[in-house]
C-alpha cells in the first residue's frame, strides 16, 4: 500500500487495514469466559437445586407415611412406591427446568432488542435443560423413593407423619 501510495520510508501512513479477524478473535475469547462462567454458575444453582428437591421429597416421605403404609398394606409393590415418589421428583425438576428455560428465552429477547445482537435459544439447549432437570429429579429423588419403598407396613401405618 505504501508503494501504491507513493509515500517515502519515514511519512506517516495515510490508510488503515483493517483486521476482522482480531475482532472476532476478542469476541470470541469473551463468549469462552462467558460459557465458563455460565457452566460454573449453573453447576451451583442445580447442585443447590438438587438438595432442595431431595429435602422436599424428604419431607414429603415424611408426611405420607401413614398412606405409604395403607397402600403397602393393600398389595402395592416397592417398585409402585419408588415410581411414585420419583415421578414426583422429575416433575418437580421439570417444572423447574421450564420456569428457568422460559427466564432464559425472556432475557436472550430482551438482550437482542438491547444489544442488538442475535441471541437465541436453540433445540438443543432446551433438550439439554430439560434432560438435566430430568436427571436431576432421578438423582435427587431416588434415595427419599427408595426409603420410602422400603417402610414396614405396620411401622408406617402406626406412624404419626
Amino acid at each position: 500500500m505504501r508503494s501504491i501510495r507513493r509515500l517515502r520510508p519515514f511519512e506517516e501512513d495515510d490508510f488503515a487495514l483493517n483486521e476482522s479477524k482480531l475482532l472476532s478473535n476478542q469476541v470470541s475469547s469473551l463468549f469462552d469466559v462467558v460459557v465458563l462462567a455460565g457452566w460454573i454458575i449453573g453447576g451451583f444453582s442445580i447442585l443447590v437445586g438438587g438438595f432442595g428437591i431431595a429435602n422436599i421429597m424428604f419431607v414429603s416421605v415424611r408426611e405420607r407415611t401413614n398412606q405409604i403404609g395403607i397402600q403397602k398394606s393393600l398389595g402395592a409393590k416397592n417398585y409402585f412406591i419408588l415410581f411414585q415418589f420419583l415421578a414426583e421428583a422429575i416433575t418437580l425438576c421439570l417444572i423447574g427446568g421450564a420456569i428457568g428455560l422460559l427466564i432464559v428465552y425472556v432475557v436472550a429477547l430482551a438482550a437482542t432488542e438491547m444489544i442488538g445482537f442475535d441471541l437465541t435459544l436453540t433445540i438443543g439447549n432446551i433438550v439439554t435443560g430439560i434432560l438435566i432437570s430430568a436427571t436431576i429429579g432421578i438423582i435427587s429423588g431416588f434415595i427419599p423413593a427408595y426409603s420410602a419403598s422400603k417402610l414396614d407396613p405396620v411401622e408406617a401405618i402406626r406412624s404419626n407423619g
